[in-house]
């Protein structure tokens, strides 16, 4: 038994719909001591298959060190959502909930190659000159 319910299946297949490039997730994860672990990969595992754009690789956290230091994962479950370039979306802890939302939303972008953000914000961003490490957090209430 999945993680998604059939109607929910559906409904994200038709926001999946107009994916025009290819989208991968990876997914890094463990078999043990590792809270969410084996649910995300089921959840990823059940979104990638909803659509013929979106592939999905796996990799142990453990055992597939250079992928982990490719990617500067430091903790788990993780998924990365990239296309030909990776362009830093990272996603800590299962995607369930509020995220699932940003989770699609992420993958449409990615697909797309454009960022939704405003060309203001793009601007501002071109003026940095150090790299920078923005992070959201976000917790269940």
């Amino acid at each position: 038994m999945g993680i998604l319910k059939d109607a929910d299946k559906e409904a994200i297949r038709k926001e999946l719909a107009g994916l025009t490039g290819p989208v991968r997730i990876i997914n890094f994860t463990q078999e043990m001591e590792c809270m969410y672990c084996r649910e995300t990969n089921e959840l990823l595992s059940e979104v990638a298959a909803l659509s013929d754009k979106i592939t999905m690789e796996t990799f142990d956290f453990v055992n597939d060190k250079d992928a982990v230091d490719k990617y500067k994962i430091d903790k788990i479950p993780a998924a990365i959502v990239t296309g030909d370039e990776d362009t830093g979306i990272r996603f800590y802890g299962i995607p369930s909930g509020y995220e699932f939302i940003s989770l699609l939303d992420s993958i449409k972008m990615v697909s797309a190659g454009q960022s939704d953000l405003s060309e203001k914000t793009k601007d501002l961003l071109k003026k940095l000159k150090q790299p920078l490490h923005l992070q959201v957090f976000v917790t269940p209430t």
